[in-house]
């Protein structure tokens, strides 16, 4: 969340920010700062009675000393009130601590300078194209119905089984899936990142610490009998892993990867653009995750934009990179680039990656700090990226290296899948 001491500090500033994001904070903005400034006037007034109250401890003790108990007993009856008064104040200001952090938790991320203007998806901005489309032959068909020519995804099983949005892979299906993972995990651990395998449901404080909790508790599986989420992404309990921890500022940069399902609700989709693998409420993701230190977080973000376009470009796939505008940003990000590919048998563009760069929007949260040279504690910055998510990477191979004998392997992939063509 956004640290209170800026938007005390800076409130036209956050309110101008937040603007970007379609959001009128004026009023909210307004009720924090006078929230924290009932918290810090009920704080002082709390540590004044407790210094009287230890110098009265010490006046009663040498007053014992001396024999004048008569005097010894008035201070104590001053310490009996002081007693309750802190007591009172003490619950104050924690219920005005926790209406602070509420209304902390409702605010979203001040965008970076660079996010462009906009309401929707329709004014990102794209800076970067590759890749070319190809030409198909007549009679290619969209993946919902490649996939059951050939028998390797049936979404019908998967609905008996669950429910829409749950599909079943099959035979090479299931292999070309496992393929795409162990390469993904292959060229981020070359590229420096540390695998890990993590828990698929997180506690409440881990969705809250990432930014999940409150603004998608809607959007999340909540196991509620034992107060669980099933995670919506790797992102949750990969950066987890570092709430609560003060690093040396030796040990940044810290790069992590990791393989995970991921579960969404996804309520109030649908429509054509959702068929297939266009949208699930389960699906494999692999995630790519950074602490960095403050003055290199934006050089990093570049990287990891370099490092996804290296995989898209070995996988042959025409995509673009949308920097996306204030409106259709995520309510933890500062920035974030969406990664699309086109599907040339829907004639469309589909997300496939977005990486981001939060700032200390999340460390905050997360209570995530390194110790700089002069040994004072600050927040580190987090980022993080799909690398890649698999539903539609997937879809954009088996619809765009289609051809009437089958469906192409990318050459990169064939030594992990042990076949070269799905016919």
């Amino acid at each position: 969340m956004l640290q209170i001491a800026f938007i005390r500090e800076n409130q036209e500033k956050v309110i101008q920010a937040l603007a970007k994001r379609n959001l009128d904070a004026k009023t909210i903005v307004e009720e924090v700062v006078e929230l924290d400034e009932r918290r810090r006037a009920t704080q002082v007034e709390l540590d004044n009675i407790l210094a009287e109250s230890n110098k009265l401890s010490k006046d009663i003790g040498e007053l014992m000393k001396a024999g004048e108990k008569a005097k010894a007993t008035i201070l104590k009856e001053k310490t009996v009130s002081n007693k309750e008064k802190s007591k009172a104040l003490a619950e104050t200001a924690d219920a005005i601590a926790a209406e602070l952090t509420e209304k902390l938790y409702t605010l979203p991320n001040l965008p970076a300078e660079i996010v462009p203007e906009g309401k929707s998806a329709d004014d990102n901005l794209n800076v970067f194209q590759a890749g070319e489309i190809p030409v198909l032959h007549e009679g290619a068909q969209p993946h919902w119905e490649l996939v059951k020519k050939y028998d390797i995804i049936d979404f019908e099983l998967g609905n008996k089984i669950t429910g829409a949005g749950f599909p079943v892979y099959k035979g090479k299906g299931a292999r070309l899936q496992r393929a795409l993972i162990n390469y993904f995990l292959d060229k981020n651990t070359a590229a420096g990142y540390n695998e890990v395998q993590v828990p698929h449901l997180v506690n409440e404080a881990s969705g809250y610490g990432t930014g999940q909790l409150p603004d998608k508790e809607g959007q999340m599986y909540h196991a509620t009998v034992d107060n669980l989420y099933l995670i919506p992404t790797a992102e949750v309990p990969v950066t987890n892993l570092f709430r609560d921890v003060i690093l040396n500022e030796s040990e940044l940069p810290i790069l992590t990867t990791a393989y995970t399902p991921c579960f969404r609700r996804e309520a109030g989709s649908y429509g054509a653009h959702v068929r297939g693998l266009n949208r699930l409420h389960q699906f494999d993701k692999v995630e790519i995750v950074r602490i960095e230190h403050p003055e290199k977080s934006y050089e990093a973000l570049d990287g990891m934009v370099e490092h996804v376009k290296a995989i898209l470009d070995e996988l042959k796939l025409p995509y673009r990179i949308l920097r996306l505008c204030g409106g259709d940003m995520g309510f933890t990000s500062a920035l974030t680039y969406d990664f699309e590919v086109f599907s040339t048998a829907q004639d469309r563009w589909l997300e496939i990656s977005s990486v981001s760069n939060f700032e200390t929007f999340q460390a905050n949260r997360l209570k995530l700090r390194f110790k700089d040279k002069d040994g004072k504690n600050q927040l580190t910055h987090t980022l993080n990226g799909s690398s890649l998510a698999l539903p539609r990477v997937l879809a954009g191979i088996i619809e765009n290296y289609q051809t009437p004998e089958g469906i192409v392997i990318p050459e990169v992939l064939r030594p992990y899948c042990g076949f070269d063509i799905i016919n």
